[in-house]
């Protein structure tokens, strides 16, 4: 009962976390990566969390934070893709800007 306890509030914080760096974050490209990194983790937590603390719904929460983890990371390469190809700019204080060639490859294909 207490892991369960234990890893529902460790998904929770890091679901707190993400909320932060997706406010605090200066641009799409770095909150997007904030957000699914910590929610990822952190809802993953919390659903196994909440398979433990019910032992009856085990399976059915194992089975939807495997489709939380699958789904997540790729919703977010989509949204990043888009913003990408839709021209949609980096702060500033970037240094490294790997998807510009990316971006204009695609855009030379279409």
């Amino acid at each position: 009962m207490i892991i369960g306890w234990f890893v529902t509030g460790f998904g929770v914080l890091f679901l707190f976390l993400g909320s932060l760096g997706v406010y605090r974050m200066p641009d799409v490209y770095n909150r997007l990566q904030a957000g699914t990194k910590c929610t990822t983790l952190g809802a993953f937590c919390t659903i196994i969390g909440v398979g433990i603390l019910e032992p009856s719904w085990f399976w059915t929460t194992l089975i939807i934070a495997v489709f939380v983890l699958l789904t997540n990371p790729i919703s977010s390469h989509a949204l990043g893709r888009a913003s990408c190809l839709s021209g949609v700019s980096l702060c500033d204080k970037t240094k490294v800007n790997q998807s510009k060639d990316f971006c204009k490859e695609e855009e030379d294909d279409s």
